[in-house]
């Protein structure tokens, strides 16, 4: 298969670019667009065999189920037993926007989208492209992130054409993502609203709508038997092909330990990287060093982080040392991402 790519210029995609986009994906093709968060696989969510196509190109296990991407909340409607009222207030607020919530599904989604389950995970995505994309070609659209599995999610077209060229129809290059990280996954499909995976919409912006939001244990669990419901919750994700150890403690601490750690691998004949906030970057001693952002903007962490995790693939590190960022706000959506790229591990200083 030859991937082709279609260059998107402010926003706007030529309309014969657009029409080939929208007649792979509705002849069951997979076509890569961009988001507001990352960019996104898409095949027709109506599909059973275009999501095994999502699965089969991602190398991802088939019980991780897919977010199906809606223009309307009409679509929502259409696929779900019912809409409670948090839904619809959560709408009201967050859509368009980087806030995935998990119903109840009927019969209008098959179960090889949702990975089995008897639920499916819904969004409204904010960018122009991906708007457009999903209007003209009047499909729902399953979309994961457009990497291989376990591989730090793509914010450029580029890193979606390293990792499947000739496995997908189209890629629609709308340039560098925004946000950087997958959208917030709430669960409203129990009694008490809960958080399966945190992102740029925190749970005390969610409480200020619904009310109570609780965050699910299993957030920090390294526990492989559960199976799944939202995607990322089980499998190692958003990996390097280093090995990552996250640095956690008082600042100096952290980055005396990465400094000894660094000495102890170069010692050992390794090549080391390390992830630095702009306030330490002239601290650490050895190493490859990248920049992810200040500690005063988090969003700029956010944005940066899968591009700084690639970059170290590119440059051939043996480990990799982190700083830890962890808030109240959008600090806890870049830690759940570290510490499952990292496998869980964390030192503690």
């Amino acid at each position: 298969m030859m991937t082709e790519v279609y260059k998107v210029i402010n926003d706007k995609i030529d309309s014969n670019d657009m029409r080939n986009a929208v007649e792979a994906i509705r002849n069951g093709g997979l076509v890569a667009f961009p988001t507001e968060t990352v960019y996104g696989l898409g095949g027709d969510a109506t599909n059973p065999l275009a999501s095994k196509k999502i699965y089969e190109a991602k190398g991802r296990p088939s019980d991780n189920p897919l977010i199906v991407h809606i223009a309307y909340f009409s679509q929502l409607e259409d696929i779900v037993s019912e809409v409670p009222e948090a839904a619809r207030a959560l709408a009201d607020k967050f859509w368009p926007g980087p806030l995935t919530m998990i119903l109840n599904k009927n019969d209008k989604i098959p179960y090889e989208t949702t990975g089995g389950l008897d639920t499916v995970a819904i969004r409204m995505p904010n960018h122009p492209v991906a708007l457009q994309f999903l209007q003209d070609s009047m499909c729902m659209i399953a979309a994961p992130s457009a990497n291989t599995s376990g591989r730090p999610s793509p914010t450029t077209a580029a890193h979606v054409y390293d990792d499947l060229n000739g496995k997908i129809d189209v890629i629609l290059d709308g340039g560098p993502v925004g946000i950087g990280i997958e959208s917030t996954i709430i669960d409203l499909s129990e009694d008490i609203p809960t958080i399966l995976r945190p992102g740029y919409i925190t749970q005390e912006m969610l409480a200020e709508v619904i009310g109570p939001v609780r965050m699910d244990p299993g957030l920090t669990s390294e526990n492989v038997n559960v199976r799944p419901k939202a995607p990322g919750m089980r499998y190692r994700h958003y990996a390097p092909q280093a090995e990552l150890t996250i640095i956690e403690g008082d600042n100096e601490a952290v980055v005396a330990k990465i400094n000894e750690l660094t000495r102890e691998a170069s010692e050992a004949g390794q090549k080391v990287g390390i992830i630095s906030t702009q306030e330490n970057k002239e601290s650490y001693v050895g190493g490859e060093v990248i920049c992810i952002g200040s500690k005063d903007d988090e969003e700029e962490i956010a944005r940066h982080l899968y591009k700084v995790l690639r970059d170290f693939d590119d440059s051939d590190v043996d480990v990799i040392y982190s700083e830890g960022f962890q808030s109240a706000g959008i600090g806890g959506a870049i830690m759940n991402r570290l510490i499952k790229a990292a496998g869980h591990r964390i030192i503690e200083v």
